[in-house]
């Protein structure tokens, strides 16, 4: 597993940009906006031919991220991508194998590839209308390169599945605090 805190203040296609860390009760939310950037960032999910635009001047990215699962436990971090006009236009849940908070601040976690991506609906940007788990292939090689057990792979793929349920179902917690702190944040 690769450790990866969240902290996108060194990111190169990004030239101006603000990130602040806040304590909620249960989670870390990291709040990144970038005022300018050098490169436009598009997605194309396998399988299809729509590119979604995720990151531009003025989008944020808001992590919502645990602090009780602790080291070596599965779990999951969201984070929010919001268009310039504070619309989101992907959530995207890291799935993890252990997390914390460093001396700074920032959240870690031990990342373990899978990750589950969802659209927003057009109606109500804050529903997921379809989701889709990617980088299977990532996990299946770390497996190769006996970096994660089979039974930790299959585990994987288990948590993946539960997370696209609730996220379909809308009730992913973490979609709710990030909402929350959106429309009314606690700082």
């Amino acid at each position: 597993m690769k450790r990866k805190t969240f902290d996108l203040r060194p990111w190169a296609r990004v030239t101006q940009s603000t990130q602040t860390v806040l304590a909620v009760p249960g989670y870390v939310i990291v709040d990144f906006t970038a005022q300018s950037v050098i490169r436009p960032l598009e997605v194309t999910r396998p399988g299809t031919t729509v590119c979604h635009l995720i990151l531009d001047d003025g989008y944020r990215w808001i992590r919502c991220h645990p602090t009780g699962t602790g080291e070596g436990m599965m779990g999951a971090a969201l984070t929010v991508q919001l268009n310039a006009v504070g619309q989101p236009v992907q959530f995207y849940v890291d799935i993890h194998g252990g997390e914390g908070v460093s001396e700074d601040g920032l959240p870690w976690h031990d990342d373990l590839y899978l990750d589950v991506v969802g659209d927003p609906e057009e109606e109500d940007p804050w529903t997921v209308a379809a989701t889709e788990i990617i980088d299977a292939d990532e996990l299946d090689e770390a497996v190769v390169a006996g970096l994660v057990t089979p039974i930790l792979a299959a585990q994987t793929w288990e948590h993946a599945h539960h997370i696209e349920t609730e996220l379909r179902a809308g009730t992913y917690s973490p979609v709710q605090v990030l909402r929350r702190y959106v429309e009314d944040p606690y700082t």
